[in-house]
């Protein structure tokens, strides 16, 4: 009777991965913009729009009271209009953001260049020295580090499992691609606030100014004389307070953005490479 050997499909099922999936809540997601916006409310009602910052208060208050006599430049936000503290809040959501993927992103880089990390696991693989590969895992402590650990993990297993070269390389491949499907969307969440806050600012932005516009040609319409000039001078200057707002809100979004995809790609292609260096080499030194 002939001998049958395992399949790949066979070693998949009998391996257990060591790969665990990572349990972390994401509750900023939706708590933050609320937080940020009540927030950019409350800067902009009690803080820019305080009576001591005008000559003409609203004695009534509210929820959006018609102060008027601007003391200086920052307290003529406020006559911005009732866009302005949701283009604050947005501002504040864009840096909450930031500070968090900022860490998350820093914790995921690890400790010292990635590329020298991999060289360095390559010369242990080549002395066939996988223990010594795994300790340099654990003093990177980065996702490159993580991944590469879970593929030497299975790496050290398949050297003594009664499979081919082929059949290894393969369960090898699997657990850094299974290790990598647990670090990448780690690495990518949040992101898609501050992509949305750099493309939806510069429209809210313009939409109050064209909403204090409007205000602004609408007093024109009522009155006339000097005094009608002065006032369409006076409301587009505060209307234009929403444009800058947007739009400095949406630049820091861009720029952020494209710091943390540029440094999530060079992370990326660690993790590529950490997987190509162990498949390789499993293959080249166990025939």
């Amino acid at each position: 009777m002939a001998e049958t050997r395992p399949t790949a499909a066979t070693a998949a099922k009998t391996s257990t991965s060591s790969v665990q999936p990572k349990r972390k809540g994401n509750s900023i997601s939706w708590v933050a913009p609320l937080v940020c916006i009540i927030a950019g409310y409350v800067i902009w009602r009690f803080i820019i729009g305080a009576d001591s910052n005008f000559t003409h208060p609203d004695p009534n208050g509210g929820f959006w009271p018609s102060q008027e006599g601007a003391k200086g430049n920052f307290p003529k936000m406020y006559q911005g209009g009732i866009i302005v503290p949701i283009l604050i809040g947005a501002f504040l959501t864009v840096l909450t953001f930031v500070i968090e993927r900022f860490m998350t992103i820093s914790k995921a880089t690890g400790t010292g260049n990635i590329a020298e990390f991999i060289r360095k696991v390559q010369y242990h693989l080549a002395n066939k020295n996988v223990d010594a590969a795994i300790a340099e895992c654990d003093k990177q402590k980065g996702s490159v580090g993580n991944v590469m650990k879970a593929g030497l993990r299975k790496y050290k297993e398949m050297i003594t499992t009664e499979l081919d070269t082929e059949q290894k390389v393969i369960a090898i491949q699997k657990e850094v691609e299974e290790a990598t499907a647990l670090e990448l969307p780690m690495l990518e969440k949040n992101l898609v606030f501050i992509s949305t806050i750099a493309s939806v600012a510069t429209l809210m932005g313009l939409l109050g100014t064209v909403m204090g516009m409007i205000r602004s040609f609408s007093a024109l319409g009522d009155s006339g004389g000097g005094e009608a000039a002065q006032k369409l001078s006076q409301g587009i200057s505060e209307a234009l307070y929403n444009t800058a707002l947007g739009i400095g809100t949406s630049a820091i979004s861009i720029i952020m953005y494209n710091i943390f995809t540029t440094k999530i790609d060079g992370i990326t292609y660690g993790i590529d490479e950490s997987g190509f260096t162990l498949t390789q080499s499993f293959a080249s030194l166990y025939k």
